[in-house]
């Protein structure tokens, strides 16, 4: 087999690892800026892009009221929007142009415990972070981009963790969950009340520990998400967290919808145990038709031997000049209903097969078979060892065997039989098979017996296979894997 290695570039960019990425976070790349408040309307936070987007510094507004600062110059449609904003669990998106400014604001709204967030761009300041250097900033997208698409393309995000803000990224919230959010921060805590409640500490104790390690490791977890409509999905979560000096900054990571993969692995499982219940009460239906044989063996054939020689003893005692042939003849119908018995013990206990071996134990079975039927039965065995299989799977499949013959002997009309169990590799092939009338595959509606060799086989993962036309015979084929069967 060839192998082609490929090697990347030596240079600066590729030579970068998790740790060293030095890009500037994707949010001071773009438009938006970013500021929270409380219900008193005090602001808490005012980011950079804000500043720039606003014309007021941070120091001059955080701990300051929202409305008094911009009282003179904000389109009251704002203040409307932000007011209402507080009774919302969801993301408000609108726009609205702002006259003092001289710019369309594109503005989305998250209320989480007490705190209204606002993400904002501006007409009018297209590039907040670099207005004066495109090919930096064009630069440090690329950077980001190529960490990003080696997680994934579905929901995009980048994580401060000093600022506990989410930057979601092009739309793919919007797409999955249908939050109005595109390219837009987003407070941590809006993403953590989003976790369903019986996932959330599990989540985010998973997430401290893996920040805890300082290892280039990846981040990934399994939880469900709060849609805008309140429905949860099943997510997949993976991310590369950023160290500077050994401290967790930031982290970039893509989200998944699994919701249909997590349903149908719940559905094959389901389905898995309707199968293995269909197996288990084909094997006890047999087990109850077995009884059900038996028992009319033993009332049709036994019962009435014994009575018949019951009937003799009496008549020998009232007749004591004919008595020795009487009892002559009641010894003969004893000695028939014993080998009857006998014949039957076979059938529920095989003979010796703890002792004899499975091997034997159907030699022992194909001899007492040619000695009381025409049939011609015939019996191959090769690399069978009775240590390489456990007492159950022997026993499992001497009661195949016997299913298969007690078939041909019922319905198949056949006059040869031959039975082969061979080892080939790490497979048991057991292959039954007589020249009877045979029957049409495609009409084939499996009786009580077919089900119980089938069910026997699939309890070790084997497999069946039957083939068979009218007037040609019968042949059926069972597979079981060794190193299955072994534990």
């Amino acid at each position: 087999m060839k192998v082609t290695n490929h090697t990347k570039p030596n240079n600066d960019q590729y030579s970068l690892n998790h740790r060293d990425y030095t890009g500037k976070p994707v949010s001071d790349t773009l438009t938006n800026g970013f500021f929270t408040v409380n219900r008193q309307w005090t602001v808490l936070y005012w980011n950079k892009a804000a500043e720039k987007l606003l014309g007021v510094p941070a120091a001059e507004i955080v701990g300051s009221n929202l409305w008094q600062k911009f009282a003179a110059t904000i389109p009251i449609e704002f203040y409307s929007v932000y007011q209402n904003a507080f009774l919302q669990d969801i993301p408000v998106h609108f726009e609205e142009y702002w006259g003092e400014m001289g710019a369309w604001f594109d503005v989305i709204t998250y209320h989480c415990d007490d705190i209204l967030s606002v993400s904002f761009k501006s007409s009018n300041m297209p590039h907040a972070g670099y207005p004066e250097n495109a090919y930096q900033r064009l630069m440090t997208l690329t950077e980001l981009y190529r960490f990003v698409t080696e997680i994934t393309n579905d929901c995009l995000w980048e994580w401060d963790l000093q600022t506990r803000e989410m930057f979601w990224i092009d739309g793919g919230h919007k797409r999955a969950f249908g939050y109005q959010v595109v390219n837009a921060l987003i407070p941590q805590s809006f993403w953590e009340n989003c976790i369903h409640p019986d996932d959330k500490a599990r989540v985010l104790d998973n997430l401290n520990t893996y920040m805890q390690k300082r290892k280039d490791e990846i981040w990934e977890i399994e939880y469900r998400f709060r849609k805008a409509n309140g429905e949860y999905l099943y997510v997949y979560d993976r991310g590369h967290i950023i160290f500077v000096n050994d401290v967790p900054t930031r982290m970039i990571g893509a989200t998944q919808d699994i919701t249909r993969r997590v349903m149908l692995v719940r559905k094959l499982v389901q389905e898995r145990k309707d199968h293995q219940l269909e197996i288990t009460d084909a094997v006890l239906t047999a087990h109850e038709m077995e009884r059900e044989d038996i028992g009319k063996e033993m009332h049709d054939n036994v019962n009435q031997v014994l009575g018949a020689a019951k009937l003799y003893i009496e008549m020998a005692r009232k007749n004591v000049d004919k008595s020795d042939s009487y009892l002559i003849k009641s010894v003969d119908y004893i000695t028939h209903a014993i080998e009857e018995l006998r014949k039957l013990s076979k059938i529920l206990i095989p003979p010796g097969i703890k002792e004899l071996g499975l091997v034997a134990s159907i030699q022992v079975l194909v001899d007492d078979l040619k000695a009381t039927h025409p049939l011609k039965l015939q019996f191959h065995s090769d690399g069978i060892f009775q240590e390489d299989l456990p007492g159950k799977m022997q026993l499992n499949i001497f009661r195949m065997v016997q299913e298969l013959i007690n078939n041909i002997l019922k319905h198949a009309k056949a006059t040869r039989a031959s039975i082969h169990l061979n080892r080939i590799h790490n497979d048991i092939i057991l292959i039954v098979s007589d020249n009877g009338k045979g029957c049409d595959i495609t009409k084939l509606k499996n009786g009580v017996g077919i089900r119980n060799v089938t069910s026997r086989a699939e309890l070790f993962d084997g497999s069946v296979n039957i083939i068979s036309t009218p007037g040609d015979g019968y042949e059926m084929t069972i597979s079981l894997p060794l190193e299955i069967m072994v534990s």
